[in-house]
């Protein structure tokens, strides 16, 4: 149906918008607070946020599902908001952004090694290219020059080899039950955790109680967990209902365009070799994803 079509692309374009201003949103948060600080506020404030979500649905568990929800939650939230954090402490935003698009690309790496799954015509020859651009986004400085390997964009790298083993792992281990509880029950074992960690083993409330200009941290921090943990996922089950995974996936292109965007506003300089990684990333994911 035309509306539905249109709506698809509505929710599509709001997603892209969402994700791809996480990464500035992060770099306003370590204006304020260490990296080890905004990772579990992030994975902290979420959970909160869907709690009213999540406890309704603890009855839909069976034997082993709170174990293999609890690893999820690592592997998609846990770990990549203290990593993303810590890699923008020395990459920029933007460069986050065009890393990130690796995730499709490692979902389909674990699914040939662990699962079973084939490999499609351009799929080996998309890693390749892929990878080839990591490695020069890495290797760029924002001078124009290329030297040296930035070590932090493996941070990235790590947190989206995080992602495709857990679309792996709710794909083929988890089963019967829907996205929305998978991500919100998720969030409710891992969310304290993350408090546990935030309140005993940082400085958190001594920054905010000393630094008055913290609470503008804080803001931003309880942004990013509201749109991009929370609402985000919210919109990206209702699409996968009304669309095809192909489809949805396509955020996976234009979301980059975004955080690049936000850089450029933010004053962030890209050279051309980081355009020329993010090019080669970008075809690399299509060709590793294409029929």
């Amino acid at each position: 149906m035309p509306q539905e079509k249109n709506f698809s692309v509505f929710l599509l374009i709001v997603l892209s918008l969402i994700w791809g201003t996480s990464f500035i949103l992060i770099k306003q948060g370590l204006i304020y607070f260490p990296p080890d600080v905004v990772g579990a506020l992030r994975v902290t404030a979420a959970s909160l946020f869907l709690l009213p979500l999540a406890l309704p649905r603890l009855k839909e568990l069976k034997n082993g599902d709170s174990f293999k929800l609890f690893v999820s939650g690592l592997m998609g939230i846990f770990f990549p908001a203290f990593m993303f954090a810590w890699a923008q402490t020395h990459l920029s935003s933007s460069v986050a952004g065009i890393l990130n698009t690796l995730s499709p690309v490692w979902t389909m790496i674990f699914g040939v090694l662990l699962f079973n799954q084939r490999f499609k015509g351009f799929a080996l020859v998309g890693i390749v290219i892929s990878f080839a651009g990591t490695v020069l986004l890495a290797l760029s400085r924002s001078g124009g020059s290329i030297t040296g390997f930035n070590v932090y964009a493996l941070l990235i790298v790590g947190a989206c080899v995080f992602y495709g083993a857990n679309l792996n792992w709710i794909k083929f281990k988890i089963q019967g039950l829907g996205s929305l509880t998978i991500t919100s029950v998720s969030l409710l074992f891992i969310g304290p955790l993350a408090a546990v960690y935030l309140f005993l083993a940082t400085d958190f409330v001594s920054i905010l109680t000393q630094t008055p200009a913290a609470w503008k941290g804080l803001g931003f921090v309880l942004l990013l967990a509201l749109m991009s943990t929370t609402i985000a996922n919210l919109l990206f089950v209702k699409l996968l209902s009304i669309s095809t995974p192909l489809f949805a996936s396509s955020v996976t292109y234009i979301m980059p365009i975004v955080a690049v965007m936000w850089g450029f506003i933010d004053g962030e300089m890209l050279t051309v070799w980081h355009l020329a990684g993010m090019v080669l990333i970008i075809i690399g994911v299509y060709l590793a994803n294409k029929k």
